[in-house]
């Protein structure tokens, strides 16, 4: 952390500590919080929630005048356990006003690699997949990656920009992959990503995939010359994906609509739904353009030190069920 640190240090970010109970802990339709109740001393309740992301946060402090901020930040999910994935980790996540995303994506590769020279690291190594932290990275966007490694013209199930989900299922089922019945075009695209894209990403050195679809980016602006595609990126090493950035909406107006249709989607899917934070949309008519990114810094180090399961680079991990 200290490396990183001084990294942002010497690039003028301010460290921030958001808190992590929330009124909303987030409203992506696939994220699990654990939520708890305020009580009052006159025993009244209200439902607060851990965080799943420092965003909301991060994004008001954007609107009060912060230009460049990081934020080492405890998150929690729920629903969430496996050799990369645990219920509370360390979120490292950061912003810069006014600059574009792709400032971002060159942040990333820096800081990977200032976190592998200070873990004494030549490689980032994970499952038996090495790569060196300091090569150039590729860079594909996500209609280049279905067409490279699933033959897939993603473009063509987003005619108009809405998702055409029976054409993206016939061309998953053509190339092999497995479509149910009850699939959305979310659950066809995901698998496709999961089952042919994802294996191709940082084997040989990083990637940044970019450009996903406007429809999977609640939280990303639109693309200027082709709103079909957000302004998104994902850095993956070694398989694993790192880091999530964007170039952030702040039209409250479609964000508010983009978070009730996650709920609604949420409430068919699960049975639940969470609040929306009124002051982040309030927020956001105030906030500048900017453009931010979370990085699991537990992978990070995983990838930094070849440990194989996340607990290994935790301090005290939450014990398995007995």
């Amino acid at each position: 952390m200290g490396a990183v640190r001084s990294w942002f240090a010497g690039r003028d970010f301010i460290e921030v500590e958001t808190a992590a109970l929330q009124v909303s802990p987030g409203n992506e339709a696939h994220l699990h919080a654990f939520g708890t109740l305020l009580l009052s001393p006159d025993g009244t309740e209200r439902q607060l929630y851990l965080r799943t992301s420092p965003e909301f946060a991060c994004k008001k402090l954007l609107a009060a005048g912060e230009r460049r901020i990081f934020d080492f930040a405890r998150v929690f999910r729920n629903r969430e356990r496996g050799a990369l994935h645990h219920p509370e980790f360390t979120m490292l996540e950061w912003y810069r006003a006014e600059e574009p995303y792709t400032a971002l994506m060159e942040d990333c590769i820096e800081i990977v690699a200032a976190a592998a020279d200070a873990a004494g690291a030549r490689q980032l190594t994970f499952r038996g997949m090495s790569i060196d932290p300091h090569s150039e990275p590729e860079r594909l966007s996500v209609v280049e990656a279905f067409a490279r490694h699933a033959g897939i013209d993603l473009l063509g199930s987003l005619p108009d920009g809405s998702p055409d989900r029976d054409r993206l299922a016939r061309a998953a089922e053509a190339a092999g992959i497995r479509v149910a019945g009850d699939d959305r075009w979310g659950d066809v695209f995901s698998r496709i990503l999961v089952e042919r894209v994802e294996p191709h990403l940082g084997r040989e050195r990083l990637t940044l995939l970019y450009e996903y679809p406007a429809v999977q980016s609640a939280l990303a602006r639109p693309k200027a010359d082709d709103p079909r595609v957000a302004e998104r990126f994902e850095l993956y090493a070694c398989g694993v994906e790192l880091a999530n950035g964007f170039g952030e909406l702040t039209d409250a107006e479609l964000q508010r609509r983009r978070l009730v249709e996650e709920m609604d989607l949420k409430a068919q899917v699960y049975g639940e739904r969470y609040p929306i934070d009124e002051d982040f949309l309030a927020a956001l008519a105030q906030m500048p353009p900017a453009s931010g990114v979370a990085l699991g810094f537990d992978r990070l180090v995983m990838l930094a030190t070849g440990a194989t399961r996340i607990e290994q680079v935790l301090w005290s991990p939450v014990p398995d069920a007995p």
